[in-house]
């Protein structure tokens, strides 16, 4: 991977246009390099990511409009807007969108290791099975239902 190059990611833009479609949620790449990757990110109501453990990275979200139920380490929290979620490596971490309306925030992982190549792979995936599966082969593992 490249050094980041300097510039703007203007609002309605994915770096090279990139959007991912990930279980009905939208993930548009701001920002990417060896150290750290960004996206904005639109969870519909009722959409969510359930408890994972990044082994090998530090994962943060800046909420920017809505609300979301978060499972932390243990813990039920809540975010909104202009709150930051910091959910360091190998912590386990689940977020949901309970709420009638979109939730959109910026997330970033640090490093970036195979993050982009996980989102590749799985973009417009139905399978959630499959996505776990593949999730695991790129270093995010998620928890058992339970």
């Amino acid at each position: 991977m490249n050094e980041m190059p300097p510039g703007i990611t203007r609002a309605d833009e994915g770096i090279g246009g990139v959007v991912w479609n990930v279980l009905g949620q939208t993930y548009t790449l701001k920002q990417e390099s060896e150290h750290s990757m960004a996206w904005h990110a639109v969870f519909p109501p009722g959409t969510f990511v359930p408890p994972h453990i990044h082994p090998t990275q530090d994962e943060f979200i800046y909420m920017l409009e809505g609300k979301f139920d978060l499972w932390l380490d243990g813990q039920d929290l809540s975010a909104g807007p202009g709150d930051l979620v910091r959910m360091p490596m190998n912590r386990p971490h689940g977020i949901f969108n309970r709420s009638d309306a979109d939730v959109k925030c910026v997330f970033w992982v640090a490093p970036s290791r195979s993050l982009r190549a996980l989102f590749e792979r799985i973009h417009n995936l139905a399978d959630p099975a499959a996505v776990v599966r593949i999730a695991a082969e790129h270093e995010v593992h998620f928890l058992p239902p339970g």
